[in-house]
């Protein structure tokens, strides 16, 4: 009996270390670090290791500062209640000692690298950390501030590789960026109510769930498509990526036109899910478009 306390309590434990670094977020920011290193040529087994691992626990520091200072809000939203520190599952000397040992590690990491990850997965840090999550009360811009530290991952992968911020990261980067806009957008308007028990107004209009929020968010979704382009104009993939990224954005402008047209929030929904697939697919196109088709 005494065993099994033993093992709930330890699986306890890790579903909240989860739970504070937002494991499976985490997880998704890598996937883009991972393009990002292969679009630029890849390298060892041992470089993407620390990549990956590195990436994954700045992610987490980032994740878990964000929940520190926003501890007294999580509180009074339904989305985030349950997470460890209003919970209580997790103390506060806790929480920054977990932020401290994955900053620390996860920055070693990048270095290992070179120094130019390493600086920008600590600006990514104290971009998302300092400065998105206070404004996320004061103003909607709130979200395009996020958007920068947001747009790294794939940047930061192929600064790994080339050690240089040059036009291919560059490219990557203002993709992730004009994507994240939809993407956190269709979130908020899904979580509107929830967030403004928090006063968090993240819908890009103070309207609120209208047809002002609606158009933006569209429009944003239909920028994407020439921003996807970006890399053919500079001549790093070629016909095949103009096709699916042209494909992809019709489709992916078209769940966000829904949502214009009905204002629902089923449509938000289908919006956000969307936004999840549309980007790794097209970032891997970019991948498999170098490697097999592009000369």
């Amino acid at each position: 009996m005494k065993t099994c306390f033993k093992v709930m309590a330890k699986n306890s434990k890790i579903k909240d270390y989860g739970l504070f670094t937002k494991f499976r977020l985490s997880f998704s920011v890598i996937i883009s670090a991972l393009s990002g290193f292969l679009f630029a040529g890849g390298g060892t087994w041992m470089e993407a290791f620390y990549l990956l691992v590195g990436g994954l626990l700045v992610t987490a520091a980032s994740n878990g500062s964000n929940q520190i200072w926003e501890k007294e809000l999580d509180k009074k939203m339904l989305r985030t209640e349950k997470r460890p520190l209003p919970r209580g599952s997790m103390s506060l000397a806790e929480a920054y000692t977990v932020v401290v040992v994955s900053l620390a590690v996860g920055s070693w990491m990048l270095f290992q690298l070179n120094l130019n990850a390493m600086i920008l997965g600590l600006v990514a840090y104290v971009s998302y950390s300092f400065i998105y999550t206070p404004l996320k009360q004061v103003t909607p811009w709130a979200v395009i501030v996020g958007a920068f530290p947001g747009a790294i991952p794939p940047m930061l992968g192929a600064i790994a590789v080339t050690n240089e911020f040059s036009a291919m990261p560059g490219a990557l980067f203002f993709v992730q960026f004009v994507w994240q806009l939809p993407h956190f957008w269709a979130i908020a308007w899904v979580a509107h109510e929830d967030y403004q028990k928090a006063n968090f107004y993240l819908l890009p209009s103070m309207s609120g769930k209208s047809k002002t929020s609606a158009f933006r968010i569209a429009l944003s979704a239909l920028l994407l498509i020439p921003f996807s382009l970006f890399p053919w104009v500079l001549d790093f993939v070629g016909p095949f990526s103009v096709m699916a990224a042209s494909i992809l954005g019709l489709i992916f402008f078209l769940y966000a036109y829904k949502l214009y047209l009905t204002l629902d929030d089923k449509d938000a929904k289908k919006l956000m899910f969307a936004s999840f697939i549309y980007l790794p697919l097209i970032q891997f196109v970019y991948v498999i478009d170098k490697y097999f088709f592009f000369t």
